[in-house]
This record gives C-alpha cells, sequence and structure tokens, in this order.
C-alpha cells in the first residue's frame, strides 16, 4: 500500500506541557484509534530539538477520503477536544502528496 494523501501538524504545548502533549498523541496508534487503522501507513510523533514543547506529528494514508473518514469518528473527535487545552496558540497544518519514502520505526 501506498500513501497518497499526508500532512503535518506543527503544536506547541503550554510550557512545561510537551510530555503530555506527546503522551496523548501517542494514544493515536492504540486499538481502535485513527492511527491505527490500516488506512494510516505513517504516524511519527516528533518534537523539536530545541524546544520540548514544540511537537509534531506527520501522517499518511492511502488517501484523504479515508483520513477525513477516520478523523470524523468519535475516538478521533474525542482525542482532538483533550489535544486543546495542551496548547498554547493554533496548530500549523500543512498538507502534503507524497512522492516517495520509507516508514520503519
Amino acid at each position: 500500500m501506498t500513501a497518497a494523501y499526508g500532512f503535518t501538524a506543527t503544536m506547541t504545548a503550554l510550557p512545561g506541557r510537551g510530555d503530555d502533549l506527546v503522551a496523548l498523541l501517542l494514544t493515536g496508534l492504540d486499538e481502535g484509534s485513527p492511527a491505527a487503522s490500516e488506512h494510516c501507513l505513517v504516524y511519527l510523533v516528533s518534537r523539536s530539538a530545541t524546544d520540548p514543547d514544540v511537537v509534531q506529528v506527520t501522517e499518511g494514508w492511502t488517501t484523504e477520503a479515508d483520513h477525513h473518514r477516520q478523523f470524523a469518528g468519535e475516538t478521533a473527535q474525542a482525542m482532538v477536544a483533550r489535544i486543546a487545552p495542551l496548547l498554547a496558540g493554533e496548530s500549523v497544518y500543512t498538507d502534503l502528496t507524497p512522492v516517495h519514502g520509507k516508514a520503519a520505526l
């Protein structure tokens, strides 16, 4: 399977809350969560090397429609609601069209 749609989200947690944000984002890999779907081919949570409160999520999906369908679900919406109070401001999202690569962690 190849990813036809992807995006990055860069979030800045409230001061000292980067660990909480990372922990919450990693629950996206739990059974029944969006990133556990067979349609999510890449789900990478990263931190800034210089600011532990800056967190980025990179995702790759089979299609944009598959992504939107997963994130319309109750589990994803509950996760989004739990993320909002941890953030210091608006997240920055960038849509991507994957070309080629490798994802092995």
